[in-house]
Formats: C-alpha cells, structure tokens, sequence
C-alpha cells in the first residue's frame, strides 16, 4: 500500500468524521466497538439545493426525547455489560452513536462511517500511519428505527457481513435472508401485528373500514397483510390511502376529504408518527370526529399523535404496543444526564435546551465546525419551535426531574427494552467467542475466532446461534428470519384526569404462541370511545342482519354491503349477520321469525278434535241403531214379518251392519301399522257380507214367486244353507283380495312432509292404490248385482216387497261411494280419513234405515200389521194379479182367433173374479153374493189393466175358525180353478215358509 492510497482513505474517514462533528454523535472508546442509529430528530429541514456551490448536509429539526431515551437505553446497557464481572471479563465495549433523524439519507451518511472505519482496519494500514486515535471497527450495529431506513441500512451493511439488531423496525420484508443478510431484530414483524389488527376488527364486528399507510417499506407490507387477513375475514375496505410526511398539502387535502366523505368509521393505520402527523392537523383542523383509529406499534404511542390538543379527533385510538420490560436501574440513569457529565455523549447539550427551553453557550465557539453546528442547529430549532431564538441561557442546575417529557416516561419500557435488549444480544455472542472451546466452535473444523481480532461475520455467525436468557427470565433466540416472537399489548387513549395528557391504557394482549382463536383478549370494560363512551362504535356497510334474515347481495357493491333477507319458510337462521340460512331437519319447520326449528304440527284424524268426535258419535249412534234392531228383531222373532224377512239372513245382515259401523272407528285416532293394515280389509269384508246378505235374500224371493211350479227341489235349493253359502263366497272373494293386498303391498303408517310444509300428516300408505281399486270395485260390482235384483222385485207382495227400500238403499251406496272417489282424491291429510269415514257411515246408515227401519216401526208401533192375515192376503193378492193378468191375456188372445174365424166371442171360465171392462161382462157374479162379499170384513184389491180393473175380496174371521177355513178352502178352489194359470201354484209353495 502507497502512502499516497493511505493519505487518501484518511481523507475520506477524516471528510466523513468532519460531517459528523463532536455534538453529532455520541461516542466512546472500548476494545470492541459497537454502532448505533437513533432518531434523535423526527425529520430534517427542506432546503432547496441548487447546485450553485458546494451541496451542505442537511441540518435535522424537531427534537425527539423518545430517541434520546433510546440511545440513552444502549448507552446504559453498554455501560451495565463493561461493569458485569461474568459478562465480558477484561473487556470493555465501545460504541459510535449517530443520529439519523428519521431520514434514510441521514442513516445511510452514519453507516457509511461504520463501513469505511472497517474498510480502514482491513487495509493494516498502521505500519505505514501513525494513528494515535484510531478507533476499532465496528462489529455490530444497533438499529434503525424506521423500517424503510433499516432496509436501506441492511443493504449496505450486508454486503460487508456487519450483524445489524434492529430494536423497532418490524417489517416483514425484512425477515428475507435473501436480501438482508445480516439483519436481526428483537421486535416482532409485522404479519403477526396485522393478523392482530384484523382480529380485533373481527371481535368486535367491523367489516367496513378504510386503511392508511406510511409510502415506504413499513407501511406497505404491513397493509398489504392487513388487507390478506381482511379479506379472509369478509372484512371489506372502503378506501386505501399513501401518506408521508414530505406529502404536499394537496396530496394531504386528497386524503382527508376522502376520509370525510367516506362511511367506515374504522381507519388502519400502518404508519410512523412523523409520517402522520400531517394528516392528523389537517383532520384536527377540519374538525373530523367520530373515526375509530386502529393504530400499529409504530404511532400507537408516538409522542406526535398523542397530544391532547388531538384528543378529540384520535380519542377512539386502538392501537398495538410491544410487550413492556423492566430494566432495573435504567430510572435512575436517565435522571443522571447534564451536558457537563456526559462528556462521551455529543446529543446531551441540545436534550438539555430542548427540556428546558433555554440554549447553553458553545465553549468552542472558535471552532469552525462547532460554529458552523451552533448556527444551523438554532436556524433547525427555530423551524421547529418559533421561539426557539429567542430562548434564555441555561444556568446547568435544571432539575431534570421537575419537566414532564416523553424521556422520562419509563413507565413502559418498551422500545427502550427492545435497545437493551438488543445490546445484551451482542454482548452475549461476544461472550459465546469468549468462552468458545477449541473444537466446538462453530466455524471450520470446529474452530473459534479469536475476541481480540473478532470480526463482524463472526458476530453475526455466532448471534444466528443465539441464546440465552434475559434479565427477565426469558429465553431469547433468533429463529431462521433472525426474528424474535413476541407478544403485543393492546392499548386504548385515554385522557388523564389529573393533568389533561393522554395515558394509554392496557385493555388486552395478543399472544402470538397461543391456537388460533384464542390469541386475542380484550377486556371491553376498561375501553373508552371517544375518550368517555362505553358502546361499541358501528363500522359496517350495512345494518346488522338480525336473527332470521340472511344477507343478501347487493350487484356492484362490496360483499359487506347488503340487504337482509329474511329465511325462506322451512329456513333459519340464529345468528348476527348469517349468509345463508340452514334447512331445518325433516320433521321441524321455522317458527314464525325464522330463528329457529320447532318441532312439525303433527296432524290426524283424533279421537279428540271436534271432526274425529263427531264421526265417533256417530259411528257409535250406528253401532246402537243396529244393536237396537237386532234386539227387536230377536225379541220379535217368530212374527210374520220377521219370519217373512229371512231371519236368519237378517241377523247376518245386522250383524255385518254392527262390524261397517265398527270398522269406521278404525280411521280414527294416530294410524299405526296394525290399524293400517286393519282398517280397509275391515271395511271391505264388511260391506261384501252386508250387500251378500241383500243380494241372496232378494233373490231367493224373486225367484220364489217367479219360479212357474215350485216343487221340493226349489225348496231344498232355496233353503238356508244355500243362502249362507253363496254368502260366504260372495264375501270369500273379497277375503281372497285382502290377503293378497297384504301379503304383495300391505298397507303402513306413513308420515307426510310434502302435503304442507310445516304440517306432517300421519297417514295411511295404502301400499296398493289397485288393490283398494279391487277391493271398493268388487263391493260396488255386488251392490250393482243386488240394485238389479231389486229392481226386478219391484211388484211383489209388499211385505215382501224390500225392493223398493233395497233399491233406494243401493242407490244412496252408490251415490256415496261414487262421490266418495273424487273426494278421496282431491282431499289430503286427515281428511282422507275423514271423508271414507263419513261415505262408511252414510252407506251403512243408508242400508240400515232403508231395510230395516220401516219393519221395526211396524213391529214396535203397528202390530195389527203384524198378522199372519196381513201376510196371506198380500201373498194371495200377488197371486191373483198375475193370475188376472195372464186370464186378461189369454182372454184377448182368443177373442182374437175367435174374430178371425167369425166364432164366439166369449168364453165361460167359472171363478169368483168379477171383471170390468168396455164390453158386456160374460161371467157376472149374483146380487146376493156381491152383497154378501161387501158385507163380510175383509181385504180388498183393485188391480187395473190397460183393458179393464179386477177386484179382489178375500176375508178372513179369525172367531169363526171354521167359516175362515171354508173360506180359505173356497179361495183355494177359485184360485185353482184358473188351470190355464200355473203362477197360481207360487201360493202353495209360499204358504209353509210363512
């Protein structure tokens, strides 16, 4: 190396030295030397460099006594490792102090200082210069403050491998190894803070807020976050705003009227104080109140923001701070600091004039650069203070103690805790080269560096490795983004009562070790909006949806702008703000605001519902009728009309009447799968055994009285076990298709949830709508068999004569059942039930009174009917008419051949049958003989023809037994005397089963 490259490099350190004269840095001797970055100016004064001359280095304005307090922290750190017996033995540490004022332009002037003063070293430039102050290098740096000014620092400082612990910049860019290679820190980065920022939103159910952030490398990717846990959350974003705080007033204009005019009430800010301390007086001047300001740690407890003069504007301040430490003597040793005292720290004098608002005479006035300091320092007090000039002389016996500034706010160490924090990291990797075992080193071969020829790399070697335990009994170690995880603490602005200045005040933490969803605690008590309310502010879009309405979308606006819809019917919803609302289970439906299920209405035909009673009062009033019938008719069963109904069918016929009525009482009340598969073979097997009764019994009659010669064959076909068989295979059919039905498809109870939607209806599957098709065809096919019978036997004797009753009876089944199928199958639910309850009842109700009623009235209340009189005479009555009216025919057939061939027109048949007609009457009975006929008591018939009327007198008196069989003897002749008329014969045969 030429001593002409030396004296050049010592130009450069001395040009850059000179920059930074003795009252700009705080700086002191030791055998390793450590460099530190505070902010002890917010900001550094505009001047317009025209180029005209040579460019001078800007001055720093705006005194910042928190930064003070930091370096003051790695000053007392420093001072606390040298005096430690354990930590560092027989060595002592230095450090190089430089304010950045908040700039990266000043940061990267003091870094370059460290850069160069290492360049020098590794140059071993001390055999060719004498140099008597020489400083070591500088093996590690503590700070910056600022993100943005720690990326631009650790760029540089990486590439010479310098180890930078940064106490507060939490940017997460930072934690990219690629890019910073030598950059550590002890505060959290900001993904776990924007993570915490979103869960709060979320606790307390914002979805509608605005973001602002700092235009630099802190604000950026800390919003950015924000905005990826945001929209994971459903929480939208009204406005996203840049500031800074070399923004021009109309840029600062732009931003505040959109958040005047915006509706979230809720602003994130990612943001340094000085960055937004312009926008902060513009919103004050404007008057601008009623937002909820979501702080980072980067302002949440800026001594800019937190002025009550702000109060009213920023009093609803949520904001993030890092845990507090406790740093034990550290209280005592800011109460130390006078210019005179802190010879080593170039930062004191200006801290002294600041607090007490007076300027100390500069003893080196003859010094150029002094001077030079001296003029621009008042010019950069007088930017930031007006009456900064015009300050009185300080006397050095200030009481430090008896001024209240933000230095001696130590209440909550938190930044100052992170400084320490970050000095005794360094020193701890130190020790870790100090103690280091040959062997067990961490470099090459297990090999150790040396303390006395430490180089950065070394450092940031062994600091990757870290780890130890603070003075607060916690473990500290970098992970592999060189981040320590900590915890934050939640404070809420509070105005003191006492003296008017704002406190904050812990109202939570957020605990990043902890599940997801358990790291936030907020305890809302201690929170005051605006400075004295206790209610929640409302941030959202839209209303709340409440319980029961859903949210809808509202096209072209964010998501969290809706409308609440309330829950379909069968839908519900039980909480805040649903997006959709949940089906209820089959059997429930949603009660009346839709927020919640409540069990279905169940419904069926009950026993005890007003409709189910009055069916079973009248199914029971059935039962009675026919009960009551068959009492009489067992009663009064060896009377005439009784004998001459078929009494044996006509207990059958009762006693299938009693199960239709019975059977009907099985479609009431809860169907359960026996009552199922009961109630329509019931029904069935019941009517068949009822219409089988009246078909045989109308038809043994009809074929009596029209058989031509009844002879003991027709007797033995027609007597009472024929008739109970043909009933019993009339109703075996229907026996046959019932168990069929329940055998293939047998009917089941069956709840029904799609008739109405809150309603289930129990009914009755009947398993096979054909087999109850075959089932009510093949009773109806039987009615209509019997109606034709009937009706054929519409001219016979009449107490023979049901078929005008069994006619009527047939066409009330008809007309019921035919009505019963288009009721069946527009009606649902119970009514199905119902309405075959009810065709039941009026079918069986038909039948009863129409057979049976009018016999039962003669029996109980016309007894006199009741003879064996009544009986003959309405049989031989029968018989003489058709008699009379095959006589009248055979008389017209012959007159006829009679005229044809010129003969007689007459013919002398003897009888008792007088005839009246147009013509002359041939066989005229005697005067006497009519006299006597119409004294006698007796019954009289009067038939007409189309040709004439036939008279018939029969008497019988029951005194004179023997005169009423003469007489009986006598009709028997007259009736047999008509030869040509076998029907005669019918009266014989029906005689026996009177």
């Amino acid at each position: 190396m030429t001593l002409h490259s030396c004296c050049l490099i010592l130009f450069l350190f001395t040009w850059n030295a000179a920059a930074y004269g003795p009252n700009q840095r705080a700086q002191k001797k030791g055998d390793i030397i450590l460099g530190g970055l505070f902010p002890i100016h917010f900001g550094v004064a505009a001047k317009d460099q025209d180029l005209k001359s040579r460019p001078e280095s800007v001055e720093c304005i705006r005194y910042n006594f928190r930064g003070f307090r930091w370096l003051q922290a790695m000053i007392f750190a420093i001072e606390e490792i040298n005096s430690s017996p354990t930590l560092l033995p027989n060595m002592t540490l230095g450090y190089r102090i430089f304010d950045t004022c908040n700039t990266v332009s000043k940061a990267l002037e003091a870094t370059l200082s460290f850069v160069a003063q290492n360049k020098i070293d590794s140059l071993n430039l001390d055999e060719f210069c004498n140099c008597s102050e020489h400083i070591p290098s500088t093996i590690a740096v503590v700070g910056a403050t600022g993100s943005g000014i720690s990326t631009a620092v650790a760029n540089l400082l990486g590439l010479f491998y310098i180890p930078q612990v940064s106490y507060a910049s939490s940017s997460r860019l930072l934690s990219n190894k690629n890019q910073f290679k030598s950059f550590l820190r002890t505060i959290p980065n900001d993904e776990h803070q924007a993570t915490a920022m979103a869960d709060i939103i979320e606790y307390f159910r914002w979805n509608w807020v605005g973001t602002i952030a700092a235009d630099d490398d802190y604000g950026r990717p800390g919003i950015e976050k924000f905005r990826e846990e945001a929209e994971e959350r459903d929480i939208c974003i009204d406005f996203s705003e840049l500031i800074s705080q070399y923004s021009d007033e109309e840029e600062i204009q732009q931003v505040v009227e959109v958040i005047q005019n915006s509706t979230a009430r809720v602003i994130v800010v990612f943001s340094s104080g000085p960055d937004l301390e312009p926008l902060i007086k513009e919103i004050v001047r404007r008057n601008i109140t009623g937002k909820i300001w979501l702080a980072s740690e980067a302002w949440a407890s800026s001594s800019l923001i937190a002025m009550p003069e702000f109060f009213r504007v920023i009093g609803s301040t949520i904001g993030f701070a890092l845990k507090a430490g406790q740093i034990p003597g550290f209280r005592e040793f800011l109460q130390k600091v006078h210019p005179k005292k802190s010879t080593n720290n170039g930062f004191a004098k200006e801290f002294w004039e600041e607090t007490f608002n007076c300027y100390l005479p500069d003893e080196s006035k003859n010094s150029p650069a002094s001077a030079s300091f001296h003029k621009g320092h008042e010019e950069g007090l007088g930017a930031g203070n007006g009456t900064a000039a015009f300050r009185p002389p300080c006397t050095g016996d200030e009481n430090i103690t008896s001024v209240e500034t933000p230095y001696m706010d130590y209440t909550h160490l938190r930044i100052s805790y992170n400084v320490y924090l970050a000095v005794y990291s360094i020193a701890h990797a130190l020790q870790d080269i100090y103690t280091c075992t040959p062997g067990k080193g961490l470099f090459t071969n297990g090999s150790c560096a040396d303390i006395k020829k430490v180089e950065a790399w070394q450092v940031l070697k062994h600091l990757r490795h870290l780890n130890f335990t603070n003075n607060m009994g916690e473990q500290v170690d970098f992970d592999e983004f060189g981040d320590l995880v900590g915890n934050y603490s939640i404070i809420n602005w509070h105005l003191s009562p006492e003296d008017g200045s704002v406190v904050f005040e812990e109202v939570g933490h957020y605990n990043v070790y902890a599940k997801k969803g358990e790291r936030l605690f907020i305890n809302e008590n201690k929170i005051l909006w605006s400075g004295f309310s206790k209610e929640v502010p409302f941030s959202n879009c839209s209303r709340d949806c409440l319980p029961g309405t859903r949210k809808g979308i509202i096209e072209g606006e964010p998501t969290c702008c809706f409308e609440c819809v309330d829950c379909p019917d069968g839908e519900y919803s039980d909480e805040t703000d649903a997006s959709a609302c949940d089906k209820c289970p089959e059997d429930y439906w949603s009660n009346e605001n839709h927020t919640s299920c409540i069990p279905k209405q169940i419904e069926f035909l009950s026993w005890t519902e007003p409709f189910g009673i009055a069916l079973t009062l009248f199914a029971v009033l059935g039962i009675f009728l026919t009960s009551f019938v068959l009492g009489v008719f067992t009663k009064f069963r060896n009377t005439p009309i009784v004998k001459a109904t078929n009494r044996e069918l006509s207990y059958l016929l009762l006693f299938s009447l009693l199960c239709c009525f019975s059977s009907s009482l099985f479609f009431i009340g809860e169907p359960q799968n026996w009552t199922c598969r009961l109630r329509q073979p019931a029904f069935g097997i019941s009517f068949v055994l009822c219409i089988s009764c009246i078909l045989v019994k109308t038809n043994r009659v009809l074929l009596v009285f029209e058989a031509k010669i009844p002879t003991s064959l027709h007797r033995k076909w027609w007597g009472l076990n024929l008739q109970f068989l043909l009933v019993f295979l009339c109703t075996f059919v229907q026996i046959v298709i019932c168990v069929i039905w329940l055998y293939t498809a047998p009917p089941s109870s069956y709840r029904n949830h799609e008739l109405e939607d809150e309603i289930i209806f129990i009914t009755c599957h009947e398993g096979s709508l054909m087999a109850l098709g075959f089932l009510i065809g093949y009773t109806c096919l039987l009615a209509a068999i019997c109606f034709f019978f009937a009706f054929k036997s519409r001219k016979l004797p009449e107490n023979f004569n049901e078929a005008k009753f069994i006619t009527f009876s047939m066409l009330i089944f008809f007309i019921v059942w035919i009505s019963f199928i288009p009721a069946y199958a527009s009606t649902y639910g119970k009514f199905v039930s119902a309405v075959e309850v009810i065709a039941i009842l009026a079918a069986s109700f038909g039948l009863l009174a129409c057979i049976f009623f009018n016999k039962v009235y003669i029996i109980l209340f016309k007894p006199s009917r009741n003879t064996i009189e009544e009986v003959r005479c309405s049989t031989a009555a029968h018989a003489f008419k058709v008699a009379a009216r095959a006589t009248l025919r055979r008389s017209n057939v012959s007159r006829k051949r009679s005229n044809s061939l010129g003969g007689s027109t007459g013919s002398t048949p003897t009888s008792s049958i007088s005839s009246k007609s147009n013509h002359e009457d041939p066989f005229p009975l005697p005067a006497s003989a009519e006299r006597q006929r119409q004294q006698q008591r007796g019954c009289k018939q009067k038939v007409s023809f189309g040709s004439g009327t036939v008279t018939l007198s029969l008497s019988f008196e029951e005194p004179q037994k023997n005169a009423m069989a003469n007489r009986n003897a006598k009709c028997r002749n007259s009736l047999e005397a008509q030869n040509s008329d076998d029907s005669l014969m019918r009266h014989r045969a029906l005689l026996p089963l009177q």
